[in-house]
């Protein structure tokens, strides 16, 4: 629905602060499940507002913001950042450090753009709740830690969420990503991949390197699993169903001339539907052992990492969805778009307790570098960034709120 004049006047001459508080949580990324100090402070803002807020999941923060009678409508924002050193050259950028759970040292950005979305989701419960003449019902605000990692939205489940807060009728989320500022684009079904991290130790027998004849070879081994996996995709599944299998790390050996007992190497594998995650879990694992039998090495371990779960947008409500952002950014600023490849852990605030959810993307770039030579960096690129900062928070503003107050608004 289009916004109220009230409310249009009020982002406007908030932007300034906004654009400020933006800066702000720019310069102080905190690691996946580590936002301590991003959690209090989201905390000291929600308190100001007069709301009461709520941890779950640990460093997870929920407000509730009742209105009389009405609809139950939640919104999600995640607020961590990542192990990236930043390289926008902002005069704001960030020079944080964070620890990883390895004891790694690493510099931290914000390099998916969660800064944006902490911002907009504090200004989506100022709105409200300042303006509560507008609307009725209840709103459930939920800043979610740990999403890069996919830990953070099963934390805050298993913590108790709905068991403790109120249930929604539907569930809101968005993400800034490298489009056009001021354009919402949108996925009617399946509007995300799937994602599963897994771990292969490879196990060998050591030996001198003048002697191979004494070893099992976990790196040689390592390399032709690796080779075979690439057939998964290629020779396993349907040309009609999407699969990507993708080995991110192989580790193995400390010294040119000794052959080393084992071998690591990690696996990111993303898919559309459960059926395809289950056929190309099991080939994964059926080429991994069948080659160690090949090799007559034992038999290699194989962890789950972690999971991400469906991100799927229910077809009514994108439609009630669509209907209200067209009003309020115009029809020529919405774009309807394929399922993205990337994963996200939102849907499972949905899918537990069997409610539709909508999840949707807004533009951070001008014209000109959208539209330039060399695409613009994208999520997860040391130079991701807005370029127009005022034009991104305010279509995240409008455009939450809009799907809001389709449901609350009177």
């Amino acid at each position: 629905m289009s916004l109220r004049p009230a409310l249009r006047e009020a982002i406007t001459g908030d932007l300034d602060q906004v654009v400020a508080d933006y800066t702000h949580f720019h310069r102080t990324p905190e690691l996946s499940m580590q936002e301590t100090n991003t959690a209090a402070e989201i905390r000291r803002r929600l308190e100001a507002l007069g709301l009461e807020p709520h941890s779950f999941g640990g460093t997870g923060v929920v407000a509730v913001i009742e209105n009389g009678d009405g609809p139950v409508v939640g919104y999600r924002a995640d607020i961590d950042g990542l192990p990236i050193d930043e390289a926008t050259g902002l005069d704001y950028a960030s020079r944080a450090e964070g620890t990883l759970p390895d004891g790694t040292t690493t510099k931290v950005m914000h390099g998916c753009g969660h800064d944006t979305h902490i911002t907009v989701g504090l200004y989506l419960a100022k709105y409200l709740a300042e303006h509560r003449d507008l609307w009725s019902g209840t709103a459930v605000m939920i800043f979610q830690p740990g999403e890069e990692t996919g830990q953070g939205a099963r934390a805050m489940l298993d913590d108790g969420l709905w068991d403790q807060i109120t249930r929604p009728e539907v569930v809101y989320g968005q993400h800034v990503w490298p489009g056009r500022a001021g354009h919402i684009y949108v996925t009617k079904g399946t509007a995300m991949a799937m994602s599963d991290c897994l771990r292969v130790t490879v196990r060998g027998k050591q030996a001198h390197g003048s002697q191979p004849e004494n070893s099992v070879d976990p790196i040689v081994l390592g390399a032709y699993m690796i080779t075979r996996l690439q057939s998964v995709v290629s020779r396993e599944i349907s040309g009609r169903d999407m699969a990507v299998v993708t080995v991110g790390t192989f580790h193995g050996g400390l010294k040119e001339n000794i052959i080393p007992e084992s071998a690591e190497f990690t696996l990111n594998i993303r898919t559309f539907t459960e059926e395809v995650r289950e056929v190309v879990l099991d080939r994964v694992r059926r080429i991994i052992l069948a080659e160690a039998t090949a090799s007559g090495a034992p038999e290699p371990a194989i962890e789950e990492m972690y999971r991400f779960p469906r991100c799927y947008n229910d077809p009514d409500e994108t439609e009630s969805f669509v209907a209200a952002a067209r009003a309020e950014v115009g029809e020529d600023n919405l774009r309807f778009q394929q399922p993205a490849t990337g994963s996200e852990d939102f849907g499972a605030f949905g899918d537990e307790i069997g409610v539709p959810y909508v999840y949707w993307f807004f533009g951070a770039y001008t014209p000109e570098k959208f539209d330039g030579a060399e695409p613009p960096a994208g999520n997860h690129s040391p130079e991701f960034a807005p370029d127009d900062v005022e034009t991104t928070l305010a279509t995240g503003i409008r455009t939450g709120l809009s799907a809001m107050l389709s449901k609350l608004g009177k």
